[in-house]
C-alpha cells in the first residue's frame, strides 16, 4: 500500500475518531442537560409533596384543637350548670337562714 493511502487512511480513522468522540461529548453533555432537567422535576414533586403532607398535618392539628376546644367548652359548660343547679337548690336554704338570723337580731333589739 503506498505511503499516501495509508496517511490518507489514518487522516480518515483521526476523523473518525474525533466524530466519535464529539458526538461522545454531545451525548453526554445532553445526558446531563436530561438527568438535571430530571433532577429539577423530581425536587420540585418533593417540594410538592412536602407541601401537601405539611398542609394535611395542619389541617389535621386544627381538627384535634378545634375537637379539644369544643370539648374544653362542653366540660366549662356542664361544670357551670352544675353549678347553677347547686346554688338554685340551695338559694330556699340561704333566704330561709339570713330570714332567720334578721329575725334574731331583730328580736334581739327588742
Amino acid at each position: 500500500m503506498p505511503e499516501t493511502q495509508v496517511l490518507e487512511r489514518i487522516k480518515d480513522a483521526e476523523r473518525e475518531a474525533d466524530e466519535i468522540v464529539a458526538d461522545a461529548k454531545e451525548e453526554a453533555e445532553q445526558r446531563v442537560t436530561e438527568a438535571r432537567a430530571e433532577a429539577d422535576d423530581i425536587r420540585e414533586q418533593a417540594r410538592a409533596e412536602a407541601d401537601e403532607m405539611a398542609e394535611e398535618q395542619l389541617e389535621s392539628a386544627r381538627e384535634e384543637i378545634e375537637s379539644e376546644r369544643a370539648r374544653i367548652l362542653e366540660e366549662g359548660d356542664t361544670e357551670r350548670e352544675e353549678l347553677e343547679s347547686s346554688a338554685e337548690g340551695r338559694l330556699d336554704d340561704v333566704v330561709d337562714d339570713v330570714i332567720e338570723r334578721f329575725e334574731e337580731a331583730v328580736h334581739a333589739q327588742t
